[in-house]
């Protein structure tokens, strides 16, 4: 059964783009990637620094919180606006709004107001993540683009390695709003890069509509779960009237949404792309994935600085192997893809490798050396990194480039509520265990004599691999299209 999601359509081509001119346009927007990726990890190094600054402590975690919930909440909103008015108007704007909120929050006087710049910096941020998946997917055909997935890996690579290390250094040695000065003069680049060559991209007719009450309780559904899953477990007790409330608030707004897009002429996201089965098990396997991923990152550095008593900087080196083998696994995926027929095998064979690797870690966790763990560690980046490419390039190529867009920004805003999911559902398991919740770049002090909890949150993400591993094998497989359907990209009118 064909699985390509098709719509009747006339189209308009764009001028065609050289090579070169395909290869700025793409260094352009990863730079766009990067700095909302920066923005995710730059700030937890410089939180205490900012807190003697500005006061009001108790409020330091929404500096993280607020730029989570409007990023997220964002990402598949994009997607349909870049399909609706093109890529470049949507792209410039994106990378304003978040240039907008870093100004904010740079000149922020007090607590509140840079709260309120992280909010803004998400709202463009969220953007930033899916317009660069995106814009790849209308340059480059699915055969050829799983290549450019070790890009995009990289990207996260840097910012998770660069992102620490600036913040702390500029919260130490010059001062904390420079984490937030520095958005600008690369925002600035980033644009002046991909401004002529981006030029070319087609602009979609605008007889199309956006449904703007459907993106307002999709944002408002997605708000109130991000808020119930960041409290539950350390500001409210899960079982909590807090808690509960925020959960059956988000329920109520997901099933009026529901509503929303059975009902409405033109909805936010087409049906035809949600019933599609390739996209549904991609967009799950993602959003398992990136749960266990997010998770392991999280608290393996607890585990190696409470039980294995490495100093901060020393577990930041530590945690290498499992960034650059993530790196590593989506290169080999991406350049293998074209080679097979049954390409979905490579993810297949890397998470169920991944998962063996992190079931060995935690059956060990109560005697493993550094070397072993970096061993396993950098086993388990390299076999969960070739999912992403291949879940990726499987739902692009599984839809019309019309609904593009659509398709991209749902893998991407799964992907991050996965991610907000998986940092939760860990914590409390490492709660249950009397394990304290440490914040990301912060370091404890305090020794833990059991490996007990660490095992346990170990074996939680091994679940989670196993669960993303059932949700590709029943992903279908379609054959990826090549250059012959076309070599410009193009959009509905």
């Amino acid at each position: 059964m064909d699985q390509t999601v098709s719509k009747p359509a006339t189209a308009q081509a764009a001028a065609p783009l050289s090579e070169a001119e395909k290869n700025t346009i793409i260094a352009g927007v990863l730079l766009s990637m990067l700095l909302a990726a920066l923005d995710q990890t730059i700030v937890a190094p410089a939180m205490p620094t900012i807190a003697a600054a500005l006061g009001h402590a108790q409020y330091l975690p929404w500096i993280v919180t607020a730029y989570l919930l409007t990023a997220t909440a964002m990402a598949p909103l994009y997607g349909k606006i870049s399909d609706v008015h093109g890529r470049r108007p949507t792209l410039y704007a994106a990378i304003l709004i978040f240039l907008a909120g870093s100004l904010v929050a740079a000149l922020a006087p007090n607590m509140l107001m840079l709260i309120l710049g992280r909010a803004i910096q998400g709202v463009g941020g969220g953007g930033l993540f899916a317009l660069a998946q995106i814009v790849i997917g209308d340059l480059v055909p699915p055969k050829e683009r799983a290549r450019y997935a070790a890009w995009i890996s990289g990207t996260w690579a840097v910012a998770s390695i660069a992102g620490p290390l600036l913040g702390g250094t500029f919260a130490e040695h010059l001062h904390w709003s420079l984490i937030f000065w520095v958005n600008l003069p690369l925002g600035l680049l980033a644009m002046a890069i991909i401004n002529k060559p981006l030029k070319k991209l087609p602009i979609a007719a605008h007889r199309h509509s956006i449904d703007w009450a459907g993106a307002a309780l999709l944002v408002t559904a997605t708000s109130l779960l991000l808020l119930a899953l960041n409290w539950g477990g350390g500001t409210y007790a899960w079982g909590s009237p807090e808690i509960l409330g925020l959960a059956a608030a988000s329920t109520l707004f997901w099933a009026v949404f529901a509503l929303r897009l059975a009902k409405a002429a033109e909805p936010l996201i087409s049906l035809n792309v949600l019933r599609n089965a390739i996209v549904l098990a991609g967009a799950l396997s993602l959003f398992m994935l990136q749960a266990a991923s997010i998770g392991l990152s999280v608290y393996l550095p607890v585990y190696l600085q409470t039980y294995l008593g490495l100093t901060a900087s020393a577990s930041g080196i530590a945690m290498l192997g499992l960034l650059l083998g993530t790196v590593a696994g989506a290169a080999t995926s991406g350049k293998l893809i074209p080679r097979f027929v049954h390409y979905k095998r490579l993810a297949l064979a890397g998470v169920g490798f991944g998962a063996v690797c992190v079931a060995l870690l935690a059956y060990v966790a109560g005697n493993a050396s550094l070397a072993s763990v970096i061993i396993l560690t950098t086993c388990v980046g390299i076999g969960t990194g070739t999912t992403f490419p291949v879940a990726t390039i499987s739902v692009q190529n599984a839809v019309e480039h019309v609904y593009l867009g659509v398709a991209t920004g749902v893998l991407t805003f799964m992907r991050s509520l996965g991610g907000a999911l998986g940092v939760a559902l860990l914590g409390a398991v490492a709660a249950g265990y009397g394990l304290p919740l440490i914040g990301e770049g912060s370091a404890t002090k305090v020794q833990i004599a059991s490996a007990t909890p660490f095992a346990a949150v170990f074996a939680v993400s091994f679940g989670l691999l196993v669960a993303t591993l059932v949700a590709l094998s029943l992903m279908p497989e379609k054959p990826l299209r090549g250059r012959v359907e076309t070599d410009t990209p193009v959009l509905a009118e």
